[in-house]
């Protein structure tokens, strides 16, 4: 290894405060050696996600005393729907073929009361009171199947009301465009325990009404479309 001599200092001059190291082969390769440090820079907060709109919890009672499974029908589309859906109490049929037997008993009543205030029977009354038996008749042999395909589903945004197997319907009502919620109980469906939810919107056609709610339903029902609505007409 060679040494770089010390220069002679001049007189009258202070020496160095610290001396000179002599830069050799193997510094050089040592400094060439180590790694490049990376700038250090501030760490950025990582940004949260926005909170997700969650579906209402649904109740228990929505689904007691109800039919067991929503029928669908043979031919529907790939509709991909979140959430679960409930269905109205099987009471609704029965209440319903109660009230068509006293629509039968009305007619045939007014049929006879007809032919028989009149100075000569006249036949028409009764063919009248015939047609409209055949048409409660035919309704009644689908009413079953009909009450099986109403349900309603609770989604994050809005609730879905469909309904019907040849026609069906299928209507989405936002949580913040309802107006009124409203429940119906006529004579029969009281004694039957049954009531009916009506949804009132800004647009007539966008009304949904759900009949063959058990009582306890309708009202948790109602109670919770209140809330919800009113969470989303403030913004939160």
């Amino acid at each position: 290894m060679t040494t770089i001599p010390e220069p002679p200092q001049a007189p009258g001059t202070e020496p160095a405060s610290a001396p000179i190291i002599p830069a050799t082969r193997a510094s050089w390769r040592d400094m060439s050696a180590r790694p490049a440090t990376a700038p250090v820079t501030a760490a950025r907060p990582a940004t949260e996600p926005a909170p997700a709109h969650t579906a209402p919890a649904s109740a228990p009672v929505l689904d007691d005393g109800t039919y067991p499974a929503l029928r669908q029908p043979k031919a529907q589309g790939a509709l991909a729907l979140d959430g679960s859906w409930h269905q109205i109490s099987p009471k609704y049929v029965i209440a319903e073929v109660l009230l068509r037997l006293i629509y039968l008993a009305v007619a045939a009543v007014a049929a006879y009361a007809v032919t028989t205030l009149t100075s000569q029977p006249w036949p028409w009354p009764w063919i009248a009171a015939a047609v409209f038996a055949v048409f409660v008749v035919i309704e009644l042999v689908i009413l079953p199947r009909q009450a099986k395909a109403i349900g309603y589903m609770l989604r994050a945004d809005d609730i879905v009301f469909r309904k019907g197997i040849l026609w069906q319907r299928m209507i989405a009502v936002p949580y913040g465009r309802m107006q009124l919620v409203d429940i119906t109980r006529g004579p029969v469906d009281r004694a039957f325990g049954i009531a009916k939810l009506k949804l009132v919107t800004a647009a007539a056609t966008t009304g949904v009404e759900i009949p063959g709610m058990t009582e306890a339903a309708a009202e948790t029902l109602r109670d919770t479309l209140i809330d919800v609505a009113e969470m989303r007409r403030t913004g939160l």
